[in-house]
């Protein structure tokens, strides 16, 4: 698989209505690699869990955004299951900072980096970071504003990722943030590969602490989590992890489609 266009040539699940890849990070690093080298087109990934999926339900545009992703990775451990039980051989998740991590570790200075999204200099950090540990080639960084961008903002974001040129943009923002700007701006920027990571941003540069990884590779992260920023994620959890499984049960015994 790994050795194939992902994109071409894929097993894919549908959980409530949006298209999952069954793949794991050595696939998705050798994907990148193939986008980076042929320059053809722009690509985005998805790296998504319980949380995306139900942003989606309650919003036919993000569904929308999702399923138009080159590829939607299992980030959480419930997306795992799943393509468990429709039979594919899953064995992790495709976990956004250990994704980022695998593929600057593999390629080191070989190709070209953006860093978009975190608080204000996260990014820089990020950039330090990586460079210390893989000697990966930064060619810049952003930290965006609070808020939706402004028209002349959003002109200035492009331009200077333009002007950087970069092989792959990581964008840190949260869900569906991330999401819709790698849609909205994938044209535009015509950046080989656009890679959502969410949290990775405040997990490697120490900002934010990680769960244990015997918690998230059994899926208690977001217990983690929810400790950690309960003002914040509450409603993730709380509110969409209830109706995720209740809604997961009704697809699997037949009783609802999405």
């Amino acid at each position: 698989m790994a050795t194939e266009d992902l994109t071409r040539a894929r097993s894919t699940f549908k959980v409530l209505g949006v298209r999952v890849d069954a793949v794991q990070i050595p696939d998705v690093v050798a994907q990148m690699g193939q986008w980076i080298k042929e320059q053809k087109n722009s690509h985005f990934i998805a790296v998504t869990g319980m949380h995306g999926i139900m942003e989606a339900q309650h919003d036919p545009a993000l569904k929308n955004i999702l399923n138009a992703a080159d590829l939607v990775v299992s980030d959480g451990m419930p997306l795992v299951w799943l393509g468990r039980w429709h039979g594919y051989a899953m064995r992790r998740r495709v976990y956004g900072p250990e994704l980022m991590e695998a593929f600057c570790r593999e390629t080191g200075p070989r190709h070209r980096h953006f860093l978009y999204g975190g608080a204000p200099d996260v990014a820089e950090r990020l950039a330090k970071v990586l460079r210390e540990r893989f000697a990966t080639h930064i060619v810049g960084t952003f930290s965006p504003p609070f808020g939706s961008l402004t028209r002349e903002k959003a002109q200035e974001i492009k331009s200077l990722i333009r002007a950087s040129a970069p092989d792959v943009l990581w964008v840190g923002l949260s869900t569906p943030k991330q999401e819709c700007f790698m849609f909205d701006f994938q044209e535009s920027l015509r950046v080989p590969v656009m890679i959502g990571v969410g949290a990775a941003f405040d997990f490697h540069t120490g900002r934010v602490k990680q769960a244990p990884s015997w918690m998230r590779e059994r899926g208690l992260e977001w217990s983690f989590r929810l400790y950690q920023e309960p003002r914040r994620l509450w409603r993730r959890y709380l509110f969409f992890g209830p109706q995720f499984v209740w809604n997961v049960l009704l697809e699997l015994l037949g009783w609802k489609k999405f």
